[in-house]
């Protein structure tokens, strides 16, 4: 069928079923046109479509159907088309995924971010090597012994016994200052 004889056929069938006839007789020319105007996958042709009926249930409830239905689909396709473009010009992708876990809760990370401080306090008052040793155990570059052991200028061998001391000084400090976490599990 040709364009001329659908548009012929389209006001035929408007008249003896009424919108029902116009769907079923423009949808392989809706689907043409929103695929061909689609075609360079910057668009979604299914997108385009719905759009199209929209369009075209709006006019019916208001006009009526267009003379020109073949005309009046390529040129509504073109500029549901072109909104398109434009809108996806304007639109930023999101940065990233919502947070989720302890960042999504704004109490939490208040709490953790009150914890790392007190952490961090605690560490500068610890005794001796201690205070430069657990922070750099700390850093968030995460760095091997032997990094760790080149940084401080001591040997790698002695950094094990010296971290225990320093974790066990900084055990014996912590308590008194952060509160003990709460229970898990059924208490007894």
């Amino acid at each position: 069928m040709t364009l001329r004889e659908t548009a012929t056929f389209t006001d035929e069938a408007a008249d003896r079923d009424g919108a029902g006839a116009l769907v079923r007789v423009l949808r392989p020319l809706v689907q043409a046109e929103a695929y061909a105007e689609a075609h360079d996958g910057a668009l979604d042709s299914a997108d385009l479509e719905q759009a199209v009926w929209v369009r075209l249930l709006e006019r019916l409830d208001a006009e009526g159907p267009p003379a020109d239905a073949a005309g009046w689909v390529r040129g509504a396709v073109h500029e549901e088309a072109r909104r398109a473009r434009r809108r996806a010009l304007r639109e930023r992708p999101y940065a990233g995924e919502p947070p989720t876990g302890p960042a999504a809760c704004p109490e939490r990370a208040a709490l953790v971010a009150e914890r790392r401080r007190m952490l961090r306090a605690a560490v500068a008052r610890t005794p001796g090597h201690c205070p430069r040793l657990l922070t750099a155990m700390l850093s968030s570059v995460d760095p091997t012994y032997r990094e760790i052991a080149g940084q401080l200028g001591i040997s790698q061998g002695s950094l094990g016994p010296m971290r225990s001391r320093c974790l066990g000084c900084l055990r014996r400090m912590l308590p008194a200052e952060v509160a003990a976490p709460e229970l898990r599990g059924m208490e007894r």
